[in-house]
């Protein structure tokens, strides 16, 4: 199993509504490189669910449950997207502040690559992330 962490902007797509609709498709990603991450995802591949923008936090997590395909919204043809599905929310959310000041944490694709929507994330960080948001690894 692999970890990644997924970015949305709250007012665009949040938390509360990942959890509404359950099972939805991660689309809209028009970044090569951040297209490959998704192409790499497994089926059970976990991922955090971030709030960019204002919020800037890991409120929960998520798990890949349809692989890439083509991205309908993408009328180029060129990117695609996964399926994810709501597991649960963090006990506590953890900002980007307190991901930047864990030293343990400073080779975290989110702190060296911010502004990429889909990143890797190693066992060790997946840990530690969810041990400071007070919640289980699964």
């Amino acid at each position: 199993m692999a970890y990644w962490l997924v970015k949305s902007e709250p007012g665009t797509w949040s938390w509360d509504d990942q959890v509404k609709a359950k099972v939805t498709g991660w689309d809209g990603v028009r970044n090569y490189q951040a297209a490959n991450n998704m192409k790499a995802m497994a089926l059970g591949d976990l991922c955090f669910f971030y709030h960019s923008v204002n919020e800037k936090q890991i409120v929960g997590i998520v798990e890949v449950v349809k692989l890439y395909r083509p991205d309908p919204s993408d009328a180029s043809g060129r990117f695609g997207m996964v399926d994810v599905k709501a597991v649960k929310p963090f006990v506590r959310p953890v900002t980007l502040a307190e991901i930047k000041a864990e030293p343990r944490l400073k080779n975290l694709a989110l702190v060296r690559q911010s502004r990429l929507s889909v990143l890797p994330v190693g066992k060790d960080e997946w840990a530690l992330i969810c041990k400071m948001g007070q919640t289980p690894t699964k």
